[in-house]
């Protein structure tokens, strides 16, 4: 399950201001973040030398994720084991051809384990020499070890949060100690603690790495969802829905409603709302009561370019008693898929959950927990955000759907 959330009636997103994108045609997600991002990355001697190499590979393909350049994504690289080396300092590849080239040419070193100083290294030497200082939106530390650090991690952790800095530790292997790795990392440690079973199976947590590295970048904000915390944003505070829709009462007595009108306008300029896009993965949740009877097709939610494209949307139809989900393409200028069946209850007039959860190759539709069906996407490109972001329009046009939804905030 990715682990972004948009939510309506519970609604987020992963999303940060930067200032790196100005330029109204430049289109803004995950791979256009500002980040100091540097790898620690464990060489000593119980890693060997073949692991070695898979770990590189590994960081290779996480960081395929970015956009490597000085007004971007810069990636730093130190390697530890009774004493740290800078490999690849902050701002010295200024594109990802460089960047690989030189990720596949660190040198295994071989020694014991000396986590703590290592994080006391690169917070002195890689952060604290970079030359966009504290300019530089994010400042990201992953660190990568296969066993119990022979010194004291918990200085040099603080050290570097008390600097910003946001430490991940990913532990791979039998011999990691999962205390360690919680000092290491930020918390909570379901977000910012990673496990590999050896260095054969790490690619297996490639895509959550990636996924929680593009929610670092681009979300300030943690969501609390059942069981667990999630990086996202309020959609329905940041859309202004409680000063713009009537409240009424919700589901439950202790939950609040709001029910929307023909004069209630809920559009937004995306740069506000989604200022760096769209992650590749993330969760779209509403809890709605629909107006029984209507015939009308219209979107629950929607992201229009400013020239009208539509970017991202989640469309009901009444009639069709039928969900569309829209969202970019590399192909073409959008991509619909469509669920045509099993949300026939979703239109009776009751409180009905709608959930859509999208992954990189794949969009699953839910009502009320329960799997509708799955389908497969294309690659989707970013998203525009010089347009508007707007809540209950009609399809294809710009009038508010009236008194056909409630939405309300758990």
């Amino acid at each position: 399950m990715p682990g972004t959330v948009l939510l309506w009636s519970l609604w987020s997103a992963v999303l940060l201001v930067t200032s790196a994108v100005e330029d109204d045609s430049v289109r803004a997600g995950c791979s256009t973040a500002q980040n100091d991002l540097v790898y620690i990355v464990d060489g000593s001697w119980s890693v060997g030398p073949e692991d070695f190499e898979i770990a590189k590979r590994w960081l290779i393909n996480i960081t395929s994720n970015f956009d490597i350049s000085p007004l971007y994504t810069q990636v730093g690289v130190v390697q530890y084991s009774d004493t740290p080396r800078l490999e690849i300092s902050l701002g010295r590849h200024q594109g990802a051809a460089e960047l690989i080239q030189a990720l596949g040419s660190i040198d295994y070193m071989g020694g014991n384990t000396q986590t703590g100083r290592a994080i006391k290294f690169a917070v002195e030497h890689l952060f604290g020499s970079s030359q966009r200082g504290s300019q530089v939106k994010n400042r990201i530390a992953v660190v990568v070890t296969d066993g119990k650090s022979q010194d004291d991690v918990v200085d040099g952790s603080e050290a570097a949060r008390a600097q910003g800095i946001t430490l991940f530790a990913v532990g791979v292997g039998s011999e990691i100690t999962t205390s360690e790795l919680i000092t290491i990392a930020n918390k909570p440690s379901t977000a910012y603690v990673l496990y590999a079973q050896d260095y054969t199976n790490i690619d297996r947590i490639r895509e959550d790495m990636q996924q929680r590295l593009c929610e670092e970048s681009v979300c300030p904000t943690r969501i609390p969802v059942p069981s667990r915390d999630e990086k996202g944003f309020e959609l329905l505070l940041g859309m202004n829905i409680p000063a713009k829709a009537k409240s009424i009462p919700g589901s439950l007595s202790t939950e609040s409603a709001y029910a929307l009108s023909a004069g209630v306008d809920i559009t937004e300029p995306t740069r506000d709302i989604f200022p760096e896009g769209l992650p590749p993965s993330y969760v779209f949740v509403a809890t709605v009561r629909l107006k029984s009877g209507s015939k009308l097709t219209f979107d629950l939610w929607r992201v229009l370019s400013k020239t009208k494209e539509v970017q991202a949307a989640v469309t009901l139809s009444s009639q069709d008693k039928a969900v569309t989900f829209t969202t970019t393409s590399v192909a073409e200028q959008e991509q619909r898929v469509s669920f045509p069946t099993g949300f026939q209850a979703l239109f009776d007039g009751k409180w009905h959950q709608l959930k859509i959860v999208v992954r990189p190759l794949r969009v699953s539709a839910f009502l009320d927990d329960h799997l509708i069906e799955e389908h497969q996407l294309q690659p989707v490109e970013p998203i525009y955000i010089n347009g508007y972001t707007q809540i209950g329009k009609k399809s294809r046009g710009n009038a508010t759907v009236a008194a056909h939804f409630t939405i309300f905030n758990h």
